[in-house]
């Protein structure tokens, strides 16, 4: 994975290194509650897109905050590379987080009521809450296929793009 912002240098991120990183999947509950609690959806969502906007502008400070000396001869300005580590950020978290979890969530709920529906003489509480328990489940299982899918698509389109030494 070629990472263009500062947390390359494994140095400590509160947006991914510690609990505030689950506000990233805010919208894969709210996706999981949609057909119970429609009104969910939307603030999960804005939730979401906060995180993932916050982690963004995170790694661009960290860049302009950054001294110029501990990068020898560099070939962009500072603000360049920051507008790059934020824009990195910003796909690979809109992606990540938001994007394609809310698509897979919504698509397991719709084909577990779908399913559910069809079915006979199960009870309606089960009916209810079944594809809900389907897609908060299924949270967990798609995360890491996703993230790792999402790293190599960027690694093979923007990130190339973008590198330093091009």
């Amino acid at each position: 994975m070629i990472l263009l912002s500062p947390q390359a240098d494994n140095v400590y991120n509160v947006f991914r290194d510690s609990p505030l990183r689950y506000c990233g999947y805010a919208n894969e509950v709210g996706e999981s509650f949609r057909y119970q609690y429609p009104r969910m959806v939307t603030p999960s969502y804005v939730l979401a897109f906060g995180y993932c906007i916050a982690d963004a502008a995170s790694a661009g400070y960290a860049i302009m905050s950054e001294e110029d000396k501990k990068i020898e001869n560099p070939t962009r300005s500072r603000e360049t590379r920051a507008a790059i580590a934020t824009f990195d950020t910003l796909t690979s978290q809109g992606l990540a987080s938001v994007a394609i979890p809310g698509g897979v969530i919504n698509m397991i709920v719709r084909t577990a009521r779908f399913a559910v529906a069809r079915s006979i003489g199960l009870p309606a509480l089960v009916s209810k809450w079944l594809p809900t328990a389907a897609g908060l489940g299924s949270i967990p299982i798609i995360i890491t296929p996703i993230d790792n899918l999402v790293d190599y698509a960027l690694d093979s389109t923007t990130r190339k793009l973008l590198r330093e030494d091009i």
